[in-house]
């Protein structure tokens, strides 16, 4: 029997733009015949590696007044909510290791985008994501747990660690057959590539 055409998703909880791809791109992907793969992973050992200690959207102002500006755009197109966070970039560490702990992190991953970027809730605190988790039907004391094991923290490094060598520099980032696609605006041309075979 032959395999679905895969695609990586790579994603980090801190991105305006994950949000987007993370809350359309699972229809998307089933409609073209592709297997989504989750990766989270954090953007911020790239950026420093690139000289960077913030998100370029607050190191370059305007840059970041026109993605907020888009963000706006885009949201409204596609019937998403929409609340700017009060703390921004918010840190998605905890969110990528519990994320890292389940087979599929789908429902996980799109609840907490949904609460950072829709509801503006603090998802950088253990505690807003035993909320999520709990919501969700999970024990989320037993969760948060293996999700902070040394093993699943080495996971976590090791994966940015993969990124960074695919080439990956920010996200939303697509990768299939040794192709990167980054941007929420490459997921469509991602997927066609993927379904190529």
């Amino acid at each position: 029997m032959t395999m679905p055409p895969t695609l990586e998703f790579w994603y980090e909880f801190a991105s305006t733009y994950s949000y987007l791809s993370v809350m359309r791109a699972p229809k998307i992907a089933e409609a073209a015949g592709v297997t989504l793969t989750w990766k989270p992973f954090l953007l911020g050992p790239i950026f420093a590696a690139q000289g960077w200690n913030d998100s370029p959207f607050k190191l370059f102002p305007i840059k970041g007044q026109y993605m907020w500006r888009d963000m706006e755009r885009l949201t409204a197109d596609l019937g998403l909510p929409l609340r700017r966070p009060s703390v921004f970039p918010r840190n998605g560490l905890h969110a990528a290791r519990v994320a890292l702990t389940f087979a599929d992190p789908q429902p996980f991953t799109q609840a907490v985008f949904h609460a950072n970027f829709g509801e503006d809730r603090s998802t950088e605190r253990p505690e807003v994501l035993a909320e999520i988790l709990t919501d969700l039907g999970h024990d989320a004391a037993a969760v948060l747990e293996a999700a902070s094991a040394p093993a699943n923290k080495d996971r976590l490094r090791a994966q940015t660690e993969d990124a960074m060598q695919q080439g990956i520099f920010g996200a939303p980032s697509f990768v299939t057959r040794g192709e990167v696609f980054w941007g929420h605006d490459r997921l469509a041309q991602a997927l066609r590539w993927a379904a190529r075979g």
